[in-house]
């Protein structure tokens, strides 16, 4: 009898062997980590190991509470709020997360997207702050009406980003230069001349000497998405946007299939009549787009102002939230998401517990440190490799034919 073809892989099976479940994880044990790493620091737990041998149960019930508060706090701070008298005070926390989430998104998809072509976009960041130096300009300088205005700035924001983005990926195409390399050097040289321009007359507030802009005019803001009460705004609809026109790109065009195709394989790809010198700069001027948006959002809708730190660091969080979404379009937003959380709820978990701030970052790295090692995170958790159930199957198919 003859076998039969391999099968499409099941519904479990992708999401048992599937990257997705590795991610979250590698999320959780970082988490727990994290806790540990709580629990030890905290004092009522170091005072109760003194005496641990005598009564292990309250070194156990101090560790707990220490993690289990620092981690609500971080809840409370990032998502909901169950103590506050009001519902706007209770969802706000909510709201600051998806502010915070925003640039982390539009960002990320940058890195993802060059991820996607083979590429190690680690230039988010001068990106970021290109793209928000040309928006934080055409935003205080030019005098229009709102919508005109905000659009133009939002087009300056994208141009800034696809320049930045751009140039790295010319150099890689036409000398070969390393792309990690020249979006580094890249970074410093933003950081730089941003932080240069500010102290000229162009960019300098006036009467002021400090490094920092005038305000963007009225017109030239994202309106609030949910009133005065909140910052959240309209950026954060941009970021979903983004999200969707990425995966539209990477799944249902041809631009993406090449792109997608040169990051798998590029010689294949270059046999196969797509350009490979094309792509490189296609995909880096997409990106730098994407991140440039992520200025966007940053000088036209929460900062408002343009400073030498308008970035913060969410071009470098950016790689990260690339990695843990696994390069896809939703993994990333999910992702972004995540470590919106992350930045809004630690201020809260400091201020109510009097855990370090640092111990988010700490979580961060260890989310790293697991997604880069999916070996073993599956050993730990005892996951079957991918591919594992097909060649099961097609064991238990040839046993059968033998027989």
């Amino acid at each position: 009898m003859k076998p039969a073809p391999d099968a499409a892989p099941g519904v479990l099976e992708r999401i048992v062997t599937g990257s997705g479940l590795v991610s979250v994880l590698a999320v959780l044990m970082a988490l727990v980590v994290g806790g540990v790493l709580i629990a030890l620091t905290d004092e009522d737990t170091t005072a109760a190991a003194g005496y641990l041998f005598n009564r292990p149960g309250d070194f156990f019930a101090a560790a707990w509470d220490a993690a289990a508060g620092a981690y609500y706090s971080l809840f409370q701070g990032s998502i909901v709020n169950v103590e506050a008298e009001s519902f706007t005070r209770a969802i706000y926390p909510l709201t600051q997360t998806l502010t915070t989430a925003t640039p982390l998104i539009c960002a990320g998809l940058g890195v993802a997207l060059a991820f996607r072509a083979g590429l190690f976009n680690i230039g988010a960041q001068g990106q970021i702050i290109i793209g928000a130096a040309l928006a934080g300009w055409v935003g205080f300088t030019w005098q229009l009406p709102m919508a005109l205005h905000l659009l133009l700035v939002i087009v300056a924001g994208l141009l800034g980003g696809a320049i930045w983005g751009g140039i790295a990926g010319l150099l890689k195409a036409r000398t070969g230069a390393h792309e990690v390399i020249v979006t580094i050097m890249l970074n410093y040289v933003a950081i730089q001349l941003v932080a240069y321009l500010l102290t000229t007359p162009g960019f300098q507030r006036e009467g002021s000497n400090n490094p920092i802009s005038p305000q963007l005019n009225e017109s030239a803001m994202f309106p609030k998405l949910l009133g005065d009460s909140f910052r959240l705004h309209w950026g954060f609809v941009l970021a979903v946007a983004a999200t969707v026109f990425v995966w539209w790109l990477l799944n249902r065009s041809t631009v993406g299939f090449e792109l997608r195709a040169v990051g798998a394989n590029p010689d294949a790809a270059r046999n196969a009549g797509i350009s490979t010198t094309k792509g490189y700069v296609v995909v880096m001027l997409i990106a730098g787009a994407l991140s440039g948006l992520a200025g966007v959002s940053q000088v036209s809708g929460t900062e408002r102002v343009l400073t030498a730190d308008v970035a913060a660091s969410f071009g470098f969080d950016a790689i990260t939230v690339a990695l843990l979404g696994r390069s896809t379009p939703w993994g990333t937003f999910a992702a972004g998401l995540l470590f919106g959380a992350f930045r809004a709820g630690g201020v809260a978990m400091q201020t109510n517990t009097g855990t370090s701030i640092d111990i988010v970052l700490v979580v961060q790295s260890l989310i790293v440190l697991f997604i880069a090692a999916p070996p073993l995170v599956r050993s730990l958790f005892r996951i079957p490799p991918p591919g594992a159930f097909r060649t099961t199957r097609k064991s238990a198919e040839a046993a059968g034919g033998a027989a």
